[in-house]
């Protein structure tokens, strides 16, 4: 273990697979490869000789050479004019002409875009894996009923199946965000150096043309020196809307697994302690982490929105900024989804907890049915109300049944029968169109899922 590490993400949060996409070894890599394809692009368009790139199919650095790389900027303090002069001296024969006509950012911008959808794509995927997780947990609990709460106070009764498909659908809004961005994000930066194509004469929109297609990215129509900074505004604030929905999850997760409550619980492996001191501790540590991510996500947002604001053409002050946030955005919401996943696969759900809790009001939650009851019986809305409350306080005060006292009033029977009075204060009896709007539900996360692969071709 190297004792320079110093931030958590390089040891504790997010995976392999995204942390190679924002690899040092990837990006430079990634950088040299768009300017081997511009290289390609300036012999299509006649503008160096034909010679210069045959015999290279690809570059590819090697540990070595990133260290040389770094040696060359050490001297030259400029990290695209040290790959240059790396690649000028592997590549003989590329030393003339390779980044003519560009601009440092031509190759930034580009490579960017191309990290971004690799990630992206990483991510999406896991926004995939949750979903489906969710959704077979709600099928699966579709019926269990359990108590709604507004305001932390019991309310009416729902099931689990319904709550989780509320959270499924805000999840696959998120996801739909992202897959709508793709046309802003992944796009290909190729104009010189304030965007005209000077350098290239009439030839800067074939160049283009060329290396647009051969990266699979759209050029954007027109740009500075830079692409402009809201799109990646834009990619940060949706990662932090997904990561607030997802701390909302995690926030449910952990209010329902509260002793008092109980009702879910995330799960808890053999040899797991929750306290240092307290043995019988089952702390809700991974959803605590995902919320404390969350606002370590929502702060890069500020930045990210003032990188937009630059001077002219371009200034560098994004710069610095971006290599900061763009690859911590990614780590910090790929960690969250991660947890995420194994939390929804391994969630321990307590029906009779949940029945127990529904019984805590005493059938006090019942009062709006019955109100309703009344109304369509003819009572005036209001007059229900009042009368509905009253038999409410006299419940709470006399610490008896809901059912009890309603039974026992003379109006109520002069209205209702025994039987209406049971049947509008069985909580499955209360549940509304729960079935059929989580079935609209599903097949509109279902429908967002399935837009994955094709958004992505």
């Amino acid at each position: 273990m190297s004792s320079t590490r110093v931030c958590p993400f390089e040891w504790r949060y997010a995976s392999k697979e995204m942390k190679r996409v924002f690899s040092e070894y990837n990006r430079l890599n990634t950088m040299a490869r768009v300017e081997l394809v511009l290289l390609r692009g300036l012999v299509k368009a006649g503008l160096v000789p034909e010679d210069v790139t045959e015999g290279i199919e690809d570059i590819e650095l090697t540990e070595e050479d990133m260290l040389q790389l770094r040696e060359i900027e050490k001297r030259v303090k400029h990290e695209t004019a040290a790959l240059i002069e790396l690649l000028s001296k592997k590549y003989g024969k590329l030393g003339t002409y390779i980044h003519l006509g560009a601009t440092s950012n031509d190759i930034i911008d580009t490579t960017w875009s191309l990290l971004i959808r690799e990630a992206l794509g990483i991510v999406e995927a896991k926004i995939v894996e949750l979903l489906k997780a969710i959704v077979r947990l709600a099928d699966e609990h579709i019926d269990t009923v359990m108590v709604g709460r507004t305001h932390g106070q019991q309310a009416l009764p729902i099931t689990l199946g319904f709550k989780l498909m509320n959270h499924a659908y805000e999840i696959s809004l998120c996801l739909e965000r992202l897959l709508e961005s793709h046309r802003r994000l992944f796009v290909l930066k190729m104009s010189g150096a304030v965007g005209t194509m000077a350098a290239w004469r009439d030839k800067g929109l074939t160049i283009e043309e060329y290396v647009a297609k051969e990266l699979g990215l759209r050029p954007v129509e027109i740009s500075t020196q830079i692409y402009s900074r809201d799109r990646f505004a834009e990619l940060v604030c949706e990662l932090a809307i997904l990561g607030s929905v997802l701390d909302r999850l995690a926030t449910e997760i952990r209010n329902l697994q509260r002793t008092e409550i109980s009702e879910l619980a995330e799960p808890y492996y053999k040899g797991q302690i929750g306290s240092s001191t307290m043995p019988h501790k089952i702390n809700p540590i991974n959803c605590e982490r995902v919320s404390g991510l969350a606002r370590f996500l929502r702060g890069l947002c500020q930045p990210s929105l003032e990188n937009i604001v630059l001077w002219h053409e371009r200034d560098l002050s994004n710069s610095s900024c971006e290599r900061i946030i763009l690859p911590h955005a990614f780590f910090t919401i790929d960690e969250m989804l991660n947890t995420m996943i194994k939390v929804v696969r391994g969630l321990r759900v307590f029906p009779e907890r949940m029945v127990e809790n529904l019984k805590k009001s005493r059938g006090r939650i019942m009062a709006e049915a019955l109100v309703v009851k009344l109304i369509m019986k003819g009572v005036a809305r209001e007059k229900a109300y009042s009368y509905v409350r009253n038999l409410v306080m006299k419940s709470i005060k006399e610490d008896r049944s809901f059912k009890d006292i309603v039974l026992e009033d003379e109006f109520i029977f002069s209205i209702l029968s025994t039987d209406e009075i049971l049947e509008c204060l069985e909580y499955e009896n209360y549940l509304g169109e729960y079935r059929r709007i989580c079935k609209r539900a599903r097949e509109y996360v279902l429908s967002i899922i399935s837009r994955v692969k094709t958004e992505r071709l």
